[in-house]
């Protein structure tokens, strides 16, 4: 397995259970065939510049370990994801 950091933004306008949702679906296609080693809600920021009219997003910040072929399922979920307004999933080197 191999090492991995995705960074994701949720929009700020759906209703704090959802936004919980949302965080547990993506823990849980992880937890499928990987493990995550630090999961770090950073919570409502400002965006750098306005994505799709939205100028606040909640930010997750997720270190795991995991197969390729899970990463491209998360790739594949976060992409068709309403609630995303962007994501970067990385290889982690440090």
């Amino acid at each position: 397995m191999r090492k991995y950091e995705v960074m994701y933004i949720i929009r700020t306008d759906i209703e704090q259970e959802a936004t919980q949702a949302v965080i547990e679906k993506f823990e849980g296609i992880i937890n499928n065939g990987g493990e995550i080693t630090k999961n770090e809600v950073m919570g409502k920021r400002r965006l750098a510049y306005e994505i799709d009219k939205f100028r606040d997003g909640h930010y997750v910040l997720v270190h795991f370990n995991a197969t390729p072929e899970v990463v491209a399922e998360l790739d594949r979920v976060m992409k068709i994801s309403d609630e995303i307004i962007r994501y970067l999933i990385v290889n982690d080197v440090a």
